[in-house]
């Protein structure tokens, strides 16, 4: 595997290019989760962003609504393997497979975690329509509003 060297340190990039890539994409504030925020913020929403719903550690949800306890996630179809999308790169095939597999076991575990704590928890992939997902957000979110009043 060759492995690239920035700043005289050894890289887990394949090379220069890929880190700078890989440097590159955002945690928050994607423009998937943006046009999904707008949205919901045009219908009166008001939300947490890249907030931790639970005490786990390192794991954050894009939208989170605290009193009503729904946590919504937009997965990246590269990050997180979108069946309809995901093409695996030829290049250090292995790593990415394993680093694939890993965000799923963790996406998985996640949810289980915030269900059993009494989440709602809502996946949806970045190549959804954002009208679509944010109606599915807002329903969920007046159907807690109603459960808890």
């Amino acid at each position: 595997m060759a492995s690239g060297r920035v700043d005289g340190q050894e890289s887990w990039a394949s090379t220069a290019n890929s880190r700078a890539t890989m440097v590159a994409n955002r945690r928050r504030d994607t423009g998937p989760e943006l046009r999904v925020r707008r949205i919901l913020h045009s219908q009166g929403l008001r939300y947490r962003v890249d907030f931790p719903p639970a005490p786990t550690p390192r794991r954050r949800a894009d939208i989170v609504f605290p009193r009503q306890r729904v946590a919504v996630y937009i997965d990246g179809c590269f990050w997180h393997g979108c069946r309809l999308h995901y093409i695996a790169p030829k290049a250090n095939a292995t790593f990415w497979a394993d680093k694939v597999a890993r965000n799923q076991a963790r996406d998985t575990e996640t949810t289980e975690v915030l269900r059993a704590c009494g989440w709602r928890v809502l996946r949806f992939w970045e190549h959804e329509e954002p009208h679509l997902v944010a109606e599915s957000i807002f329903a969920a979110v007046r159907e807690a509003r109603v459960r808890g009043s």
